[in-house]
């Protein structure tokens, strides 16, 4: 009986079927021990390919076939489903037939599953021979479910559990399959990642030694901030918050935090959650080149995966693989590096994936410190799932998780803000303790680091208004709510010809963007006219100093990012001005008017700081409050219903049946889809995709550096640009719609489609304007 197959090889250098059970088993345990689990993993291990000991899937292995991609044999994985439920009963098996049924296809709704265990299945009597002795009920029994109720749902943990396992199966199957061809090939298994060590903290302590200076009152109080952060370390793993103003040194107190504490209680990793993709790059270099750290840090922030098939492979192995070929993929798959950083994105969604290829790194989160910065920035209608998912792996899985903000949402029980609409109802939110903040003194923080005042428009303003401002200011910042409004603004100021004016959108590809922005710092320190129009990406970690910042509608956290913009280095005599307002004619956008009728009340309060910490407590419960308790867990289905993702959990618990799969489809952290399209920007842009297209494999690299001169659009507009000849995909064959770049022109009247000023000129085809508040959005 064999699991792999070579092709062209005689039977004696295949894998056989025992080998890889064992393998798998041992190795799905190894990962399986971060968290108490060793035994369950173990026999989902054994049993997870017995279904290969059927006499139809042997005669498949063996049969050679022209083009391997289109053949799948036979079913293999629901009969070790089927053995788990018949050796562990009902409760216990079905925990770990989720993970056996789906090692291919993913995780499956319960109804789904109960189909697979009743169907009539090839004879595969002989697998006992194969898998030498199962463990126990008793053994896996004492597996630790939910030992410690989780703070959102107690019945939360138990789907939890079934994610963690089928990640260390899934896993540990890929590794195994990888690791047999590899050796076939006389190489050995490629080398993975590795874990936090002191080597590592010794990198962090050098760096932040090097760069530490008292000369100014400011640089001391990021010192001490450090420092107070810093000796927290030893506290038990488990849930922080670290609350610090912009301009307090977030990014290195928590890293030095982090580095400490996994240290100090041998945590594996760290991982860095960030939710704007445009500030992890700068995030992971200064971990990477600053810090030393070179490549023991992982970026992941990308969808794009390069195939390769190495040669030799049978086409059992596709199926260990996916996509056509083996996709050998490295640390960004599994997360097998010392420290991550990657988007809000990618780990939660992750958290609730059904898909192997997003499930694999699950269970390198357990037993790592998870810096979630800018923590304000999840979701209303996602909240609780996140929440019950961030208290789950703190308190059964050792992970420990840092809030880290400027604006410190009321996510704790002891803020009292996550409540039902009833009079004193009970309060939900994670249990941290004052005593686990890791900033000094929050509030004091915030009066010393005090370098704006903040006023609001009672009335709408006109965009001419703006404009007479931005003529009296010569530097000045607005940020406005959509890319449309964006463009006009800017469009008025050049036609007044006032100088210096400057447009900013995610309209302009990553490199044009920092591009600018290097230039507009500069001409900033030189006391140039600078008047910049933005979008809300401005807000998302980019250091820029303005001494008058104004702020389209939004809430309290927003308008603290678009501050942080104002008067950010304190170089002003007095305090910076920040002007909140209306824009007249305009509705605010339906993603943002909770969020701004919950911060009016505060704003009207001339008597309130509306960036103090108690103004945005109060900001918070008020949006939580208006929203009411089921707008905090409201996915929506692909058909428009809206799915409560923690009660449809809880409801199968009893009869171990949960939608996992209805669950993966419905949480979306971004409900517009968006799709990239390539902007041949400059020279490095042209020959990145010069080498695309003629390489006869993608060099490495590429596919970072053309990272940069994207542009999301929507994916029916991007749809429309290569219908109509202004964009072509570049080796369809190879790589599908991965690859879409824009002609630079057009044939005939049209005018360049990328703008040197506003970026791609979506407004250039006459069909794009009956949607363009959804282009521009």
């Amino acid at each position: 009986m064999y699991a792999h197959s070579i092709i062209g090889a005689p039977y004696g250098e295949w894998e056989p079927l025992s080998d890889h059970l064992s393998s798998v088993g041992q190795r799905a345990s190894q990962f399986a021990s971060a968290f108490g689990a060793e035994t369950a993993a173990r026999s989902m291990g054994l049993l997870h390919d017995i279904g290969k000991c059927s006499d139809a899937y042997q005669a498949y292995i063996r049969q050679p076939v022209e083009d391997e991609r289109s053949q799948r044999g036979p079913d293999h994985s629901t009969a070790g489903a089927r053995e788990a439920v018949e050796a562990f009963g009902r409760r216990w098996g079905r925990l770990l037939a989720y993970g056996i049924a789906g090692h291919h296809s993913g995780l499956m709704d319960g109804e789904k599953l109960d189909e697979r265990l009743a169907k009539i299945l090839e004879n595969y009597a002989c697998w006992k021979a194969h898998i030498g002795t199962l463990p126990d009920l008793t053994e896996l029994s004492a597996m630790p479910v939910g030992r410690i109720p989780n703070a959102i749902d107690k019945s939360f943990s138990a789907s939890f559990l079934v994610r963690m396992l089928f990640s260390c199966l899934v896993d540990a199957d890929f590794l195994e399959t990888e690791r047999f061809y590899a050796l076939s090939r006389g190489e050995p298994a490629p080398r993975r990642g590795g874990t936090w060590d002191q080597t590592h903290l010794n990198k962090v302590r050098e760096h932040l030694a090097a760069i530490r200076t008292t000369a100014t009152s400011l640089n001391r109080l990021r010192g001490e901030i450090l420092d107070h952060a810093t000796a927290k370390a030893a506290l038990e793993p488990g849930l922080f918050t670290l609350t610090v103003p912009t301009g307090g040194g977030k990014t290195l107190t928590s890293l030095s935090f982090a580095a400490e504490h996994a240290v100090h209680h041998e945590m594996r990793r760290i991982i860095y959650v960030i939710p704007f993709t445009s500030i992890i790059e700068q995030t992971a270099d200064v971990f990477r080149e600053r810090a030393g750290l070179g490549a023991d840090v992982l970026e992941h922030h990308s969808n794009f995966d390069w195939d390769s098939r190495p040669p030799g492979l049978g086409k059992d192995a596709e199926a260990e693989g996916a996509d056509g070929g083996a996709k050998l993929r490295r640390d960004a798959e599994n997360w097998d590096a010392p420290l991550v950083v990657t988007t809000a994105v990618q780990f939660f969604e992750s958290l609730f994936a059904a898909r192997t290829s997003r499930a694999r790194k699950l269970h390198n989160i357990a037993r790592s410190v998870v810096i979630l910065d800018e923590v304000q920035s999840l979701p209303v209608h996602l909240l609780r799932p996140c929440l019950a998912a961030i208290d789950e792996l703190a308190k059964n899985y050792g992970t420990s998780a840092v809030l880290c903000t400027a604006t410190q949402p009321a996510l704790r029980v002891q803020d009292r803000a996550l409540r039902p609409k009833t009079e004193n109802g009970p309060a939900e939110g994670l249990n941290i303790p004052g005593e686990r903040e890791l900033a000094p003194n929050p509030k004091e923080l915030y009066r010393t680091l005090k370098r704006v005042t903040v006023e609001w428009s009672r009335e709408p303003v006109e965009d001419e208004a703006i404009a007479a401002r931005f003529a009296q200011q010569a530097q000045m910042l607005c940020i406005v709510n959509s890319r449309a409004h964006a463009r006009e603004l800017f469009m008025m100021l050049r036609e007044q010809g006032q100088e210096g004016a400057v447009h900013l959108s995610t309209l302009m590809c990553a490199q044009h963007r920092r591009a600018v922005l290097d230039r507009l710092r500069t001409e900033l320190k030189e006391g140039q006219s600078v008047r910049l129009v933005s979008t809300s990406l401005i807000e998302a970690g980019v250091d820029i100093d303005f001494p008058e910042v104004w702020r389209a509608a939004t809430g309290l956290s927003s308008i603290a990012q678009a501050a942080g913009r104002c008067n950010r280095e304190g170089r002003m005599a007095g305090l910076g001005r920040t002007v909140v307002f209306e824009a007249a004619g305009r509705k605010t956008p339906s993603g943002i008017e909770a969020f701004y009728t919950a911060a009016r009340p505060i704003l009207r309060n001339d008597q309130e700081d509306v960036l103090g910490l108690d103004a945005i407590e109060n900001f918070y419960k008020q949006l939580y409050w208006q929203q009411g308790f089921e707008a905090l867990d409201r996915a929506r289905l692909a058909n428009g219903e809206a799915l409560a993702i923690v009660p449809a959990l809880r409801e199968g618990v009893n009869r171990v049946s949960f939608p996992f799969k209805t669950v993966a489809q419905a949480f979306n952290m971004i409900d517009d889809v968006m799709a990239p399209v390539i902007v041949p920007f400059d020279s490095r842009a042209e020959n990145a995709l010069h080498d695309l297209r003629h390489a006869s494999v993608p060099p490495t690299g590429v596919q970072r550096t053309l990272q940069q001169y994207t542009v999301p659009v929507p994916a029916t507009r991007r749809a429309v640009l290569l219908t109509d000849g202004k964009a072509k995909m570049i080796r369809p064959d190879d790589y599908g719609d991965r690859f879409v770049v824009l002609c630079q022109t057009h044939p005939g009247e049209h005018p360049e489609l990328y703008d040197e000023h506003v970026g791609l000129r979506l407004d250039a085809d006459p069909t794009a304007r009956s949607s363009e508040s959804n282009i521009f959005a």
